[in-house]
């Protein structure tokens, strides 16, 4: 992933998961098509993210269940 990706999932993560985000397939779909189109709108292709992320699916999946919202490590 180029640092520039890292940092924008990272920061984008803290910043746009909701405190009442669930786990369903329906919200996870909706901040994935969110992440993507804010990534484009700076100039951040899907292939800086996606380099080094098998899904970012399971990566904002994984920050809901794992750190909770607004916390990236």
């Amino acid at each position: 992933m180029s640092t520039r990706g890292i940092m924008f999932l990272k920061q984008w993560i803290a910043n746009n998961v909701p405190e009442n985000a669930t786990a369903d397939v329906i919200s996870i779909d909706e901040l994935t098509h969110k992440l993507i189109a804010d990534a484009k709108a700076i100039g951040i292709k899907r292939v800086e993210i996606d380099e080094d992320v098998d899904s970012l699916y399971r990566t904002i999946l994984d920050a809901i269940l794992r750190f909770g919202p607004g916390l990236t490590e």
